[in-house]
């Protein structure tokens, strides 16, 4: 991230947009009357609850804070922006549990996993694209070296589990799956 925080940004989102998109394969089952595979479901809202919400955001946050201050306009936006994190989140965790209970057998009504996906799938899919059409290019234009190590440093490095070298075992079927994908 240091030497290309932009790009290291864009690769990030590119991911999450993967992992959506699987999500969104899955949720397209709920009106066509099909089961969806909740285990995958769930290992894609935990991989972005656990890395993206855990580490991107926080590191998104300190990168509008200094956004902010060299561009007083976007207070607005960037503030909604930080809304969105935790609309995010909350959606998040909320499919997650829902998920969860599934996967252990529980009776969990689907039009509430159908609700609970499509609400997380529309919030993170618009996040990303404002991000990505809006605030990546004017932090790229106006940030500084000194503000970008601040964004590095706001949250202790961690290899991704999913996408890095070092992979988890329990993502194995989401990495095929998203080969199969690709």
């Amino acid at each position: 991230m240091a030497d290309e925080p932009v790009a290291h940004w864009r690769a990030e989102h590119a991911y999450f947009k993967r992992l959506l998109e699987l999500l969104h394969l899955e949720a397209d089952r709920f009106p066509r009357g099909e089961k969806p595979n909740y285990e995958l479901m769930l290992d894609i809202i935990s991989y972005l609850r656990d890395y993206g919400d855990a580490l991107h955001h926080p590191r998104e946050d300190v990168a509008y804070e200094r956004l902010e201050v060299r561009a007083a306009e976007l207070a607005l936006p960037i503030a909604r922006l930080r809304q969105e994190h935790r609309v995010i989140a909350h959606a998040g965790e909320k499919l997650r549990s829902l998920l969860e209970a599934a996967v252990g057998g529980s009776i969990t009504p689907l039009e509430a996993l159908e609700t609970a996906a499509a609400t997380y799938l529309v919030y993170f899919g618009n996040h990303i694209a404002k991000e990505d059409e809006d605030f990546l290019p004017r932090a790229n234009a106006v940030l500084t070296a000194a503000d970008w190590e601040a964004v590095r440093k706001a949250v202790p490095p961690r290899l991704d589990p999913l996408f890095g070298e070092t992979q988890e075992e329990r993502y194995r079927e989401l990495r095929r799956r998203i080969a199969l994908e690709a």
